[in-house]
C-alpha cells in the first residue's frame, strides 16, 4: 500500500518524500513558484471555497463538522477518483500544505481519507 505523509510546503525537501503533491487550492503565501518542489498541484481535490471559508471563520469549534462535510465532498467528486488512482501508483506520497495548523487542516483529513480508501482496494 502507498505510504502517505504530510508536510508543510515550507519544510525542506527530502528524498524520502516520494511523489510530492500540493493539496492547497491557493498558492502558498510568500513562496515563488520556482521555490517549491512538487510533482502535482491537486487544487481540485481541496475543500470547496465555501466550505473552506466557513471553516476558517471558527476552526476549532467547526472541526468535526468540517471533517464530515469535506469527506462528503470527496465521496462525490470525480476528481477524487482520479486522484486516488494517481496516489496509488506511487510507493510514497507526500501531501504538501501551507497551513500553520498541523492538526486542524484539510490535508490531515485527506490523508486519513486516502488511507481508508486504499486499504479497501
Amino acid at each position: 500500500m502507498t505510504e502517505i505523509k504530510l508536510k508543510r510546503v515550507y519544510e525542506d525537501v527530502e528524498n524520502e518524500d516520494g511523489f510530492r503533491i500540493l493539496v492547497d487550492r491557493l498558492w502558498p503565501r510568500g513562496m515563488r513558484k520556482d521555490q517549491l518542489k512538487y510533482d502535482l498541484w491537486a487544487k481540485n481535490i481541496t475543500p470547496s471555497p465555501n466550505l473552506r471559508k466557513w471553516f476558517h471563520d471558527d476552526i476549532k469549534s467547526r472541526w468535526d463538522d468540517f471533517v464530515t462535510m469535506y469527506q462528503k465532498e470527496l465521496d462525490g467528486a470525480d476528481e477524487a477518483k482520479d486522484f486516488i488512482k494517481t496516489v496509488e501508483s506511487h510507493n510514497i506520497v507526500t501531501l504538501l500544505y501551507a497551513s500553520r495548523e498541523p492538526v486542524y487542516n484539510h490535508a490531515s483529513i485527506l490523508k486519513a481519507y486516502l488511507e481508508k480508501v486504499l486499504r479497501k482496494m
